[in-house]
């Protein structure tokens, strides 16, 4: 991590400290490309192989009812292989990574989004949604799947049993969205592709 990203994320850190998250993005409306879903039973499990990391370690509470899922176009895929890069690079485990792509699917459907115009909330930009004028970082550090995941893991270290937690807590105390319970419907498909790429 360079130097610029390293003072970024402790800035985040002591912001995130102080202010208990509150300063996060997703404070207006849900501001979100609109995607329709399909539902996903709840009894659908990660297939797991010897590449593979087991499913206690990705889904440890099991899969939440109420799940949804979305087509990935390749530049989806190469974000949440880029939120895991990242999450293996900060040190982080694989539930670290299940709750990192969970919320970029929620805010941007994984894609690495500039300012939307009228439909922009506030200032949020890029994968997490995170805001300038919040002191994620600048507009080109956010827009960087790299330091954005860095961004969000350093604030999720801060959440006291955020292991302990369902996604969704774990998700909303980092984020503070005004759609706190939208981050589990990722859940499965989080884990599905933690499992596709951690290995890799």
């Amino acid at each position: 991590m360079n130097k610029l990203i390293q003072q970024g994320v402790l800035s985040i850190a002591g912001l995130t400290a102080v202010a208990g998250f509150a300063a996060g993005p997703g404070l207006a409306q849900d501001t979100t490309p609109t995607v329709a879903t399909k539902p996903v039973a709840a009894t659908q499990q990660v297939s797991t192989d010897k590449h593979q990391v087991s499913t206690d370690k990705l889904l440890p509470d099991g899969v939440p009812a109420g799940q949804s899922t979305i087509p990935l176009s390749d530049e989806q895929k190469a974000n949440a292989k880029a939120i895991v890069e990242a999450t293996k690079k900060a040190g982080m485990d694989e539930r670290a990574a299940v709750v990192a792509i969970a919320t970029a699917m929620q805010e941007s459907k994984l894609e690495n989004l500039g300012h939307l115009g009228d439909r922009n909330d506030h200032d949020s930009q890029g994968l997490f949604q995170q805001r300038p004028s919040s002191g994620w970082g600048t507009v080109e550090q956010i827009t960087d799947p790299e330091y954005s995941t860095t961004a969000f893991l350093k604030g999720l270290k801060q959440v006291d049993g955020w292991k302990d937690m369902p996604l969704t807590q774990a998700a909303q105390t980092v984020q503070v969205s005004a759609y706190p319970d939208k981050y589990a419907q990722w859940e499965k498909q989080a884990a599905d592709l933690v499992a596709e790429h951690w290995t890799k």
